[in-house]
């Protein structure tokens, strides 16, 4: 029997049993089964009476550990010790093929546990230009509800900055296409439902931060970012492969700063006339601390007070919903009122958009 199929929700702390349990059913509703195995293969080691360093911090966690997105952080450490050749023994499992996976990840986390406590420092970074369809395909319906349709686009938690070379990109939306002819990347996700608004949309600036920015051009900095790919998503190695290409042409425009902090710097900045600026981000509010969200939310409510027409603003978000194990796409504008609308619901990686939105 598969590791994945046993239940591991016994023995070690009840929080740290149920976020793994969250984690294995979320990577199979979202196509992952070999990431799920991973999971729950260190799930089911926890249990050991001699764990070894990283076994024993996970099992000990201090943390939130769904929050803190610990799952991932442990299964990211232990794919980059397969992506870089240091333990053989975990190539079935990526493989796909039948193993024993507790006994065998068990006993790799023990023997590499305190090279691989780093992993386990800081949240995962799970940059996937995928997204940017869920920007662009917001960006064209507020377009289409009247806000100036060239945008300034702000964005918290870029990883990488993978998305703010989203105007590299090209999009085939539910038959709607967007973007440069000779494109970085070309995206054609599963469109379910009307496509969103026939409007001309633009870029006049695209720029990021991250409390931990990730050098694309970087070797080691992009073995990080395949770590946290999901093995069994290949057509997402290439994306990155893509982004490494254009970064290196031109590198997106990326600051070292925490999400509240950036949204008030630019908040505050004069705006030019017949622009929308708009804040985004993608599976990074999880992780933002509670006070700077709320910072946060009270500088959009200030700016969105001043807005006009002919100097709008926007905030499109993409963020998990674990009740219905997926994500949202959402946005609030201003002038008009600044609720929050849900669009679709979408895949975590891009692979398809179930747009809801009316006209």
């Amino acid at each position: 029997m598969a590791q994945d199929e046993k239940d591991f929700t016994h023995g070690f702390g009840g929080d740290v049993a149920q976020a793994f349990a969250n984690q294995v059913d979320y990577c199979r509703a979202n196509g992952a089964p070999v990431t799920a195995r991973a999971v729950a293969a260190i799930a089911a080691a926890l249990d050991s009476p001699e764990p070894g360093p990283f076994l024993a911090h996970v099992r000990d966690w201090q943390g939130q550990p769904l929050a803190d997105a610990l799952p991932l952080r442990a299964a990211g450490a232990l794919h980059a010790l397969h992506l870089s050749g240091g333990e053989p023994a975990l190539a079935p499992l990526y493989a796909g093929e039948a193993a024993d996976d507790g006994a065998i990840v068990g006993d790799v986390l023990r023997r590499h546990g305190k090279e691989l406590l780093p992993w386990l420092d800081g949240p995962p970074q799970t940059n996937e230009a995928g997204r940017s369809s869920n920007f662009v395909a917001a960006m064209l319906w507020l377009a289409g509800n009247g806000l100036p349709p060239r945008f300034e686009c702000l964005e918290v938690g870029s990883s990488a900055g993978i998305n703010l070379m989203l105007d590299r990109y090209r999009y085939d939306l539910g038959g709607m296409t967007v973007g440069p002819e000779q494109a970085a990347m070309a995206f054609t996700p599963e469109w379910r439902g009307a496509p969103p608004p026939d409007e001309p949309i633009s870029f006049a600036s695209l720029k990021g931060c991250d409390v931990a920015p990730v050098d694309l051009t970087d070797p080691g900095q992009a073995l990080r970012l395949r770590a946290y790919i999901w093995p069994e998503h290949t057509a997402r190695f290439a994306r990155l492969d893509a982004a490494i290409a254009a970064a290196n042409e031109r590198a997106p425009d990326l600051v070292k700063m925490n999400a509240a902090d950036f949204t008030e710097r630019e908040l505050a900045r004069p705006q030019p006339e017949g622009t929308t600026r708009v804040l985004m981000h993608s599976i990074v509010m999880q992780y933002v601390p509670e006070e700077q969200r709320e910072r946060i939310a009270a500088a959009m409510e200030r700016a969105g007070a001043g807005a006009t027409p002919d100097k709008a603003l926007a905030w499109v978000s993409v963020e998990a919903d674990r009740t219905m194990l997926g994500h949202v796409l959402k946005v609030r504008y201003w002038p008009g009122g600044g609720e929050w609308v849900t669009l679709a619901r979408a895949h975590a990686h891009g692979a398809w958009i179930e747009w809801q939105a009316e006209a």
